[in-house]
């Protein structure tokens, strides 16, 4: 199967931006909650600890992506975009049109 890679590195290219961009538009809901019982209450507390958290996991999931689209650009180097890392079939090109930093066929991610 002849895949597109430069369609396919523009778009990781663009999802890759959104990620950063993204990342450190978050940086500041994932900071450290003031613990100051003076300025909040207690449940305003619990509830900034909460974002907090979310905010973190955010981030992370984000930084996996990346590290997924980084992996995908690796492959396209070595000329194995588009066949899976598992088995050496091609993935199916809607498959990659979904989700181009995607790794493996889809018998193999089951």
């Amino acid at each position: 199967m002849a895949v597109d890679t430069d369609k396919f590195r523009t778009l990781l290219e663009i999802r890759r931006a959104e990620l950063t961009a993204s990342i450190e538009n978050a940086t500041e809901s994932a900071a450290p909650v003031q613990l100051d019982q003076q300025v909040q209450g207690r449940l305003s507390r619990m509830d900034a600890m909460q974002g907090q958290a979310m905010a973190q996991a955010t981030i992370e999931r984000r930084r996996i992506e990346i590290a997924q689209i980084d992996a995908a650009f690796k492959r396209m180097e070595n000329d194995e975009f588009g066949f899976c890392v598992e088995c050496g079939d091609d993935i199916a090109p809607k498959r990659l049109e979904l989700s181009p930093a995607i790794a493996r066929c889809v018998e193999c991610a089951n």
